[in-house]
């Protein structure tokens, strides 16, 4: 077997190709160079005194770190105006080349300007952004101008870092806040909890940093200056002792200018009276600021012995100021965050930091109405000292900070993921039948025997029902309720039933505006009184209505069943009780208690029997189901009831209207005599109906309409006015009028339908 040699040519490929896989390598290596040297361009974009005392400790540690970053200032907001210091001029002390300054601020100080500050910024920053091409922006908080950084960013597809992102304080700062962590694609947070809530918010973890608050690198390392004392008397006085003055930092609260300004006006009446040395700083730039500038001038704190007023304190020496004061009082972020490191007692007023995390150094007077209030306060707070507390850092936060920016992949694409929970897929056909099938009521009815609830779709169709005994207490009977209707939302889910509410059907005298059952039937305990709506609702998450089972049998019938386009009508229920509902004019009538079409307790007899209502000759103590099995108990103790072809009356557990009707048609005429009373009683209720409320249609409901339809027609052909004796009687077509009712009230509410 002979082998062909390699040509000459055959040489000459294999050269070429180790020589451009060579090349390959060499390019790859150059390339993994440039990346390697290549620095990250951070830009650091400082609003106002208060966020360059967290920007500034990065700054200085991205400058100390040349040869992995190049630094860029942008410094805008209130940092440029002479009433709040020209605060950038301490960042040029602090030898930071200001590559951009931007005069952002629209004057006002009210909702307005604030808007149109965002805008000017909107309209500024543009430019300089495209000038400075950064790989990163760095952006703190949760200002107003910080949102507009975050935005602009964003849209000209630049890496945003958010500091201090998931925290809670309670104001429009939590709005903007979380709207800059939406825009963000990294997060360096202060505590542990912020964490959760940015990963709550569906932020990326992996894109999450716990590094600490990067103000606690400073302030922990200068804890302890010697030369603290001379800082104490330079801004207060030669005659101050340590903890023996106040410092006092109070902001307008955007949503709430005009309490906050109050609240600034007592505590101002409150620290005048407490006669403590104390250092006043001016407040921030938000709507309101000027107001209360106004406030403490009329005051005259800036002339007053006992204060000094200022607009800005360098962050080094605000410290040592904070750290030996007797108290701090007021509503900003420092006494909540920075405070608790020193342990210095803390008097935060009214809602600015409501949420926030603090120690125990903090005593909140959130309603802080009254002068005496918040001169208590001070009693309670001045000069105790607290264990220093360390929830918002350790003092490593810019390390971390640092090492979390060198792991940004710039190659990494640039559009940001959002992790959200899982959701489960449902195929749901677009069959508009099928649409309005899926819309679907939670019905309650409470009876005095059982408690049910159905799930009930939009076209009356009863989905799932469920049935317990009603149980007797209150406490059991809202608690088998709740749980009764969890587990109905939750078969809804898998029976592809969307639930708009929960509507609830009762005995009784109902409030369905408030939701509240007044008075109970009888037949259920405990039941008076009620407030059914709100621990549904609290449970649930899901709007109800309630009202009176008889009104719900009549909006059962408007919606699914005679009443149905009609106008004026009467529904009337035979049931254990008799109750009814009256619709008029397309409107249910409640009546000004909530009593109307308590139908039946009509007397149609001044002599009649007792009813339960305590009264007598009403319709109920004649025709419904209780007065009739009454009857049957009397027939049957007096050996009248029963007749031949008739069941063993000693085998049955219990004698009932059934026995009596049965009776009755087998031909007992004291049975007939019965009924026929009944059927007299309940006509003549009826006519007097007729003659108030003049309905086109009369209809019967419950288990013995059937019975009565015929003489209750009878009735009416013989004794009510000609004009009437031509209104219909019919019996009702619905098996569940109770739960279908109260299935209305939600289903005809939400799709914004009349009832």
């Amino acid at each position: 077997m002979s082998t062909t040699p390699f040509t000459k040519h055959d040489e000459e490929h294999r050269e070429l190709y180790y020589l451009r896989m060579q090349r390959m390598r060499e390019k790859t290596d150059k390339m993994e160079e440039s990346k390697a040297m290549r620095k990250l361009r951070v830009c650091v974009a400082t609003c106002n005194r208060a966020d360059y005392s967290k920007l500034a400790p990065i700054m200085f540690g991205i400058k100390a770190n040349p040869d992995e970053f190049e630094l860029e200032v942008v410094v805008l907001g209130s940092h440029l105006i002479d009433d709040y210091g020209n605060t950038f001029r301490m960042i040029e002390q602090d030898d930071f080349d200001i590559g951009s300054k931007l005069h952002t601020i629209v004057r006002g100080e009210d909702e307005a300007a604030m808007v149109e500050s965002v805008g000017l910024a909107l309209v500024k920053l543009p430019d300089v952004l495209h000038r400075l091409r950064p790989d990163v922006l760095v952006v703190h908080g949760d200002r107003f101008d910080a949102l507009a950084l975050a935005t602009a960013a964003a849209l000209m597809n630049i890496r945003i870092l958010h500091l201090e992102g998931g925290e809670v304080s309670g104001t429009i700062d939590d709005s903007i806040r979380h709207a800059i962590s939406k825009l963000a694609h990294y997060h360096a947070c202060c505590t542990r909890t912020a964490e959760q809530h940015l990963i709550a918010m569906c932020e990326d973890h992996t894109r999450i940093l716990l590094a600490g608050c990067p103000s606690y690198d400073k302030l922990l390392a200068a804890h302890h200056r010697d030369d603290y004392m001379d800082i104490i008397r330079n801004w207060l006085g030669d005659n101050v002792k340590e903890d023996n003055y106040i410092v006092a930092l109070q902001h307008p609260v955007t949503t709430d200018i005009k309490n906050s300004i109050k609240i600034y006006e007592l505590m101002l009446d409150a620290l005048i009276s407490f006669n403590k040395r104390t250092l006043v700083l001016f407040p921030n730039i938000d709507a309101g600021s000027k107001e209360m500038v106004r406030v403490m001038r009329k005051k005259g704190v800036e002339q007053h012995p006992n204060f000094r007023a200022v607009k800005h304190v360098p962050f080094e020496q605000f410290i040592q100021l904070v750290c030996h004061a007797g108290a701090m009082i007021g509503n900003s972020s420092c006494g909540v965050r920075e405070a608790g490191a020193f342990g210095t007692p803390v008097i935060n007023l009214g809602s600015r930091q409501t949420g926030r995390e603090t120690g125990e150094n903090v005593l909140h007077v959130r309603d802080a109405d009254t002068q005496n209030k918040i001169y208590h306060a001070l009693e309670l707070q001045f000069g105790k000292r607290y264990p220093c507390s360390k929830i918002y850092g350790d003092g490593n936060a810019v390390p971390r900070i640092l090492k979390f920016l060198q792991t940004i992949d710039l190659d990494e694409p640039l559009q940001k993921t959002f992790c959200f929970p899982p959701v489960k897929e449902w195929d749901i056909s677009q069959d508009i039948d099928h649409i309005l099938e899926t819309q679907s009521a939670l019905a309650v009815d409470l009876g005095g025997t059982n408690l049910r609830v159905a799930i009930v779709s939009m076209r009356g169709k009863i989905v799932k029902k469920y049935t317990q005994a009603n149980p007797k207490t209150y406490e059991a009977r809202i608690e088998l309720i709740l749980k009764m209707c969890a587990e109905a939302v939750f078969d809804a889910v898998h029976l592809n039933c969307r639930i708009l509410g929960v509507g609830v059907s009762t005995g009784g005298r109902v409030n369905p505006q408030e939701g509240v059952i007044l008075h109970s039937t009888k037949l259920i305990q405990e039941w008076s009184s009620i407030d059914i709506r709100t621990p549904i609702s609290d449970a649930l998450h899901l709007p109800v209505w309630v009202d009176n089972d008889g009104n719900c049998a009549a909006l059962a019938e408007k919606k699914f069943g005679h009443g149905k386009g009609v106008e004026n009508f009467v529904t009337i229920i035979t049931g254990t009780g008799i109750g009814g509902g009256i619709i008029q004019h397309n409107e249910l009538i409640h009546g000004s208690t909530f009593c109307a079409a308590e139908l039946g307790h009509i007397m149609v007899s001044l002599d009649g029997p007792e009813c339960m209502c305590g009264s007598r000759g009403c319709i109920e103590a004649y025709a419904s189901g209780m007065a009739l099995q009454k009857e049957a108990k009397r027939l049957h103790d007096e050996e009248l009831l029963e007749v031949e072809g008739m069941v063993d009356l000693k085998k049955a557990e219990s004698i009932s209207a059934i026995h009596l009707i049965n009776a009755a048609r087998l031909g007992n005429r004291k049975a007939e005599a019965v009924l026929r009373t009944a059927g007299m009683a309940l006509g003549v209720g009826i006519v007097n109906i007729l003659h108030m409320v003049n309905p086109s249609l009369v209809i019967l409901s419950g288990v013995l309409a059937a019975h009565y339809q015929a003489p209750v027609q009878q009735v009416i052909d013989q004794r009510a006015l000609t004009s009437a004796q031509s209104i219909q009687v019919l019996t009702s077509d619905l098996e569940e009028p109770a739960l279908l009712g109260a299935a209305s009230m939600v289903l005809d509410y939400t799709t914004r339908r009349i009832y």
